[in-house]
């Protein structure tokens, strides 16, 4: 950690608002990342982040200075993204039994698929699927985290990963399909 890191978290711990400021300045980017691949529309993504950095300033005095810093931010974003998915009460649990050896990647994959159009595919699926493949996938939690997270049980967890890589699945090699129908209209 550096000492201008440093300086900006004991800033915060005193109140002070230009250290909050800075904080904000310097993470504000890559948290709004991990807001959006949850939210529903850049609205929804601005209010968590903003409630992600309220808890983020009223938590900082509990850091401890063990571990990552960064890290220990990015779990209050997400836990503060998960609480507000939670107030507006979409997660609708469904229980399934699915085998817990899915592999995570999707096979065939074509290798034109930009990582932006791979993200919005993401953003495509429904909601409850869209927030377990991104923690699962993304963040790396494992499905007994992300139960006690959700307030679901693991095998929730588990089918809402398998439907979302389902569906993933069916737009990657829609967008394949696609890919190659322009290709053959434009050589013949």
């Amino acid at each position: 950690m550096t000492s201008k890191l440093k300086s900006i978290i004991q800033g915060c711990v005193r109140g002070r608002k230009d250290a909050q400021e800075q904080l904000y300045r310097q993470y504000s980017g890559q948290f709004f990342a991990i807001c959006l691949r949850y939210a529903d529309n850049y609205e929804e993504a601005q209010d968590y982040l903003q409630e992600a950095f309220i808890n983020i300033y009223s938590r900082i005095i509990q850091y401890g200075w063990k571990g990552s810093f960064e890290g220990w931010m990015k779990k209050i974003v997400i836990n503060s993204v998960l609480q507000g998915i939670r107030k507006k009460r979409f997660m609708i649990p469904l229980v399934h039994d699915f085998p817990d050896n899915h592999d995570l990647f999707l096979p065939n994959a074509p290798t034109d698929l930009s990582e932006s159009d791979l993200l919005g595919m993401i953003h495509e699926l429904p909601r409850n699927y869209r927030i377990v493949f991104n923690l699962y996938a993304i963040e790396g939690y494992k499905h007994n985290e992300i139960a006690q997270m959700l307030n679901i049980s693991e095998n929730t967890s588990k089918s809402h990963l398998f439907r979302a890589r389902t569906r993933l699945q069916e737009k990657v090699n829609n967008f394949y399909s696609k890919a190659k129908r322009r290709y053959r209209s434009s050589v013949l």
